[in-house]
């Protein structure tokens, strides 16, 4: 049940402490916290396309059990969320494309969020394992929307450079600026 959280806590974890250790790229807990739902987002985007049981993950069957009767072809829908994650996994690990991952992602865990409520309620087992009970799903769907969010808007976390109408006369910067 803690699986997933755990694929997403964990890694982040582990890069936010070499950012502590020097490597600037994981200088911030939203750039670690968005490779750390890049690396989730592989691990489960694989279950998307691997036969029932390779591993702890769900297997495609699974997966498609899940889907609500209302969704058509439910077997193709797990394939294509399975290349949308993908997809946001990458999007989330280049600082230029990782606004528009995180919001892209945020939007995705939203529309899958009726097949993890459909899987909770009719009792839809993952892997031989019993299905993850709604009361944690829910909570666990809304920490996933909300770190995609918020790693969409690490790529802002750069410095800022004073605009050129702040230079100071008189500084090197000014000789600069007439060029």
């Amino acid at each position: 049940m803690f699986g997933t959280l755990m694929l997403l806590a964990g890694p982040t974890l582990g890069f936010r402490l070499l950012g502590l250790l020097g490597v600037s790229r994981f200088a911030s807990w939203r750039t670690s916290a968005a490779h750390g739902l890049a690396v989730m987002l592989v691990a489960t985007a694989t279950a998307h396309f691997a036969p029932r049981g390779m591993g702890m993950m769900p297997g495609h069957d699974d997966m498609a059990a899940m889907v609500p009767p209302v969704v058509p072809f439910p077997r193709v829908m797990v394939y294509l969320t399975g290349v949308l994650e993908l997809a946001g996994a990458v999007g989330l690990v280049r600082t230029r494309t990782r606004t528009a991952a995180g919001i892209g992602l945020a939007v995705l865990f939203v529309l899958m969020f009726p097949a993890n409520v459909y899987a909770a309620v009719e009792d839809i087992p993952f892997n031989g394992d019993p299905a993850t009970p709604l009361w944690f799903r829910v909570p666990e769907q809304l920490v996933f929307i909300t770190v995609s969010l918020w790693a969409a808007t690490a790529a802002r976390d750069t410095t800022r450079r004073p605009w050129p109408g702040v230079i100071r006369r008189g500084t090197d910067d000014t000789a600069v600026a007439r060029r």
